[in-house]
């Protein structure tokens, strides 16, 4: 999939056309209240450029899993409220359980150009998930244009991210572009050496993004719990850590083939290794190969961060996802936070790729040092494994 030559919002007109714009307004809220609204703030410029070049905005997203039906605690009318907030216009919700109903229709052939309105969860309708041509056609109707900027649901082949784009000009907004620019260009054409760093809990989830980097990068960094089972593979004793024995084998086989191919594959040399799994264990460094029995490791070592630092520095492009440890206990974020330092300070293009890595760099302070930071979980693994993401491949082509 070359995802870089898709059309963006800048290559169309939008002028008097109504704009359907699938966002990801999929925040948290507690008590019907927005705990954190970095998601809303990320569509922003997307629906600015949008509002400023005279397009009758039509916004849809989902927000949890109401699971095909109407229920009022997914309602996305705190959102309506904080984008009127953000955006200083009245943006309207079309309050219809059935998503494209009177409101809906009603709301969107008043609007004038600039004017924005807001869907209620498309996820209220069990068509959403299943892609059903009958709720594609319905989100349509509304709209000259559709426009898709939720990269987090891009790899859902879902009515509001794929199904409209069959009846619809579909193009990107500069959230999605964004995603393209950065993670696309780094698979396809990265400044050198190419260092990917993985961590996270499990091999199982992480196999297509490593068997896939292999043949992209110069050196790839094993952390977190996911380490355990390669070290398994090279005959050390484990004690109680992280184990996937179904995957020993695979993760030989990953190992030899870097090593083919002149890849430097890295794992940890020693760790710190905790008595059970709490914060506030005793714990202990020991090298790789010494793991006592009864004793898990919880983070990479010192010496593994001096390792694993070293060839971060002097990287071109580094992409990071998971982190190198239990990075939400103060006692093991070492090796997150020895890896982040030095992602920030290699001056290398660095894309932090989705979930537990993007909360640890942003609970550590390094997020504004990062050059992007993926707004997408499944979808930027997806992604980096070399898949063709639907609501992508659903776009306009230059």
């Amino acid at each position: 999939m070359n995802a870089l030559n898709k059309k963006t919002i800048e290559d169309i007109d939008v002028k008097g056309k109504r704009v359907l714009a699938r966002c990801d307004f999929n925040v948290p809220l507690k008590d019907g209240v927005i705990t954190n609204d970095k998601r809303i703030v990320a569509a922003l410029p997307t629906i600015k450029y949008l509002m400023e070049n005279g397009a009758k905005v039509i916004l849809c997203s989902h927000l949890g899993r109401p699971k095909g039906e109407y229920k009022p605690e997914f309602s996305l009318a705190p959102v309506a409220k904080k984008l009127s907030e953000y955006l200083g216009v009245d943006v309207k919700l079309a309050e219809d359980a059935e998503v494209v109903g009177e409101n809906a229709k009603k709301l969107a052939s008043e609007l004038k150009d600039g004017e924005v309105m807001l869907l209620e969860n498309v996820r209220y309708r069990a068509e959403e998930t299943k892609n059903e041509e009958n709720f594609s056609k319905e989100l349509a109707s509304l709209a000259d244009i559709f426009v898709n900027d939720a990269f987090g649901t891009a790899h859902r082949a879902h009515c509001s991210t794929t199904g409209v784009a069959a009846y619809l000009p579909a193009v990107c907004g500069y959230l999605i572009q964004k995603e393209i620019e950065f993670m696309g260009g780094a698979l396809a054409n990265p400044k050198r050496p190419l260092v990917a760093i993985l961590g996270g809990a499990k091999v199982s989830d992480k196999i297509g993004v490593i068997s896939n980097l292999i043949d992209k990068c110069d050196t790839i960094i094993i952390g977190g719990g996911m380490a355990y089972t390669f070290m398994k593979y090279l005959g050390h004793s484990i004690g109680t850590s992280l184990l996937e024995a179904d995957w020993i084998e695979k993760a030989g086989e990953m190992m030899a083939d870097a090593e083919a191919k002149g890849v430097k594959f890295l794992i940890p040399i020693d760790n710190k290794v905790g008595k059970e799994y709490d914060e506030n264990t005793e714990s202990m460094v020991v090298n790789s190969d010494e793991i006592p029995d009864g004793w898990m490791g919880l983070d990479i070592g010192p010496a593994s961060q001096e390792l694993f630092v070293n060839a971060i520095k002097g990287a071109g492009t580094v992409i990071w996802n998971g982190p190198m440890g239990v990075s939400e206990w103060k006692n093991f974020e070492a090796g997150t936070v020895a890896v982040a330092n030095a992602v920030a300070e290699s001056g290398a293009i660095s894309i932090i790729g989705g979930g537990d890595s993007v909360a640890a760099v942003t609970k550590l302070g390094f997020a504004d040092k990062m050059s992007h930071i993926s707004t997408g979980g499944g979808a930027s693994l997806e992604f980096l494994e070399g898949k063709e993401l639907p609501g992508i491949a659903a776009l306009q082509d230059k």
